[in-house]
């Protein structure tokens, strides 16, 4: 089986690999790929900010059509791409085909938005004299991303820190590389010079210490959880250096009386289950108005058994597996959790059996949860959901904002004064209304409030704010 290696100074390299397993069928190996040391790192800093002067003021031209070529190369073997997600994530094949195409669209967008990069020229207060405000590269870029979404997380990462002129030190997770060796191979063939991107795969205590530890990294943007995105602020305040976290959820999905019921358990189901609930942006607490509670648990409980968990692969399969055995024992503990705190256990909770060896886990849903409960302020990070009934909308919203988390919160209802005053006052970063808390645009930018996330938000024109640093120059006539 070919050893797919790190890109380190645009040379392939790496010796010691792990085995990419798929977690719909423990006994197939997707792939070999690399295990980084931490000189593999520092090596692979050193190349970056000795790439960084040259690629820094290259052309906008050259970033546009390198952008733009891996953009249409992911597009043009989504399928393969999807496939390769499906088999090491676990997600079903036609999500990893949709995750596939909007890493294509993420490209595609920063490919644009490097023919737009812009300033300003302002008038001085002092007679003159003249005022240019610029955006300039901030630097050599730690890229440190999480295993939920292994193509279009990498991309609205990567895309922009090269669409303003960055260089990159990238560490995938160690879960799912392969997705990401397949962008940096792409990336690389597209015309990137050696040393723009730099491909360290590993485990996060050998690789990911060593980007903390350098002094070199003028920047780190991670995706992960809460422990670990404190520990990057650390580091990040320790050597002066500029840091964004994206982190955990624990996200609310409002059902009023007066919802439209089809649409709030569709909602409800897509939020908190598909992609097996590993989404910072699923909705794992069920805020419902005791007038439309029963209705809802009730259909949201038929929904359920409609559901498919099998292989990610196979046709007809609405849930895939959990990513593995470690993430599984979290989910079937909370589970435990739940029935000790005194929620009742409404629908699944069981490991399955399919054709192939897996991490197969139902759908769970608990009843007559509470607030405080562990299932409901703490991420389970899996296909796990709680009801929490209350009495009406002003509980409703208190309830919901009643978290230290702030990513994503949502709300079913036909009521506009209500649709209206949520978007207003829900403690987050990103409000639905009638659609699943997961599930965001390419070209708006993504991000939250509270524990959630930190620094300036991603996609978008927004990425920006990160990703460059602002000059103010001053010319006399």
């Amino acid at each position: 089986m070919t050893i797919h290696q790190n890109l380190i100074a645009g040379e392939w390299t790496g010796t010691n690999v792990t085995e990419n397993i798929n977690p719909s069928d423990t006994n197939e190996v997707v792939g070999l790929y690399a295990s980084s040391s931490a000189q593999d790192v520092t090596d692979a800093i050193a190349a970056a900010k000795a790439a960084f002067p040259a690629w820094s003021r290259s052309g906008i031209l050259e970033r546009h059509t390198i952008l733009k070529k891996a953009g249409d190369e992911i597009l043009a073997r989504k399928d393969e791409l999807g496939a390769l997600l499906a088999r090491e994530e676990g997600k079903t094949l036609p999500e990893a085909i949709g995750e596939t195409i909007r890493a294509a669209q993420i490209f595609e967008f920063f490919a644009g938005e490097a023919l737009r990069l812009a300033g300003e020229v302002l008038p001085s207060v002092r007679p003159n004299i003249g005022v240019e405000i610029t955006r300039e590269p901030l630097g050599v870029i730690g890229v440190i991303t999480p295993w939920n979404f292994p193509i279009a997380i990498p991309a609205w990462k990567i895309a922009p820190a090269l669409c303003y002129g960055n260089t990159i030190v990238f560490k995938p997770a160690d879960l799912v590389p392969g997705c990401s060796w397949a962008i940096v191979d792409i990336l690389n063939r597209a015309g990137l010079p050696k040393g723009v991107l730099n491909l360290v795969m590993g485990k996060g205590s050998v690789v990911g210490q060593a980007m903390l530890d350098s002094p070199v990294l003028s920047g780190i943007t991670f995706t992960g959880s809460v422990g670990t995105g404190k520990r990057v602020a650390l580091s990040s305040v320790e050597h002066g250096r500029k840091y964004q976290l994206e982190m955990g959820g624990k996200n609310p999905m409002v059902v009023l009386d007066d919802a439209d019921l089809p649409v709030a358990v569709e909602a409800a189901a897509n939020s908190a289950f598909f992609s097996t609930g590993q989404r910072c942006t699923a909705s794992s607490r069920l805020i419902v108005t005791e007038g439309i509670h029963d209705r809802f648990v009730a259909a949201l409980t038929e929904k359920l058994k409609t559901l498919n968990v099998d292989n990610a692969m196979k046709s007809g399969t609405h849930i895939g597996p959990v990513v593995d055995a470690k993430q599984l024992k979290t989910d079937t503990d909370y589970i435990e959790i739940g029935r000790q705190e005194g929620a009742k256990l409404a629908f699944g909770g069981e490991l399955v059996s399919r054709d192939t060896p897996g991490f197969y886990l139902q759908p769970t849903l608990f009843t007559e949860a509470t607030n405080q409960m562990r299932i409901s302020r703490e991420e389970i990070f899996g296909p796990v959901a709680s009801v929490i009934r209350v009495k009406d909308y002003e509980e409703a919203l208190a309830t919901a904002n009643d978290t230290p988390f702030g990513l994503s919160s949502g709300i079913a209802t036909t009521s506009l004064k209500h649709a209206t005053h949520f978007k207003r006052n829900a403690e987050a970063g990103m409000v639905m209304v009638n659609l699943p808390t997961a599930g965001v645009d390419f070209h708006v930018p993504f991000g939250g409030r509270k524990g959630s996330s930190f620094g300036p938000r991603e996609q978008g024109k927004y990425a920006a704010e990160f990703f460059t640093t602002v000059k103010t120059a001053y010319t006399l006539a």
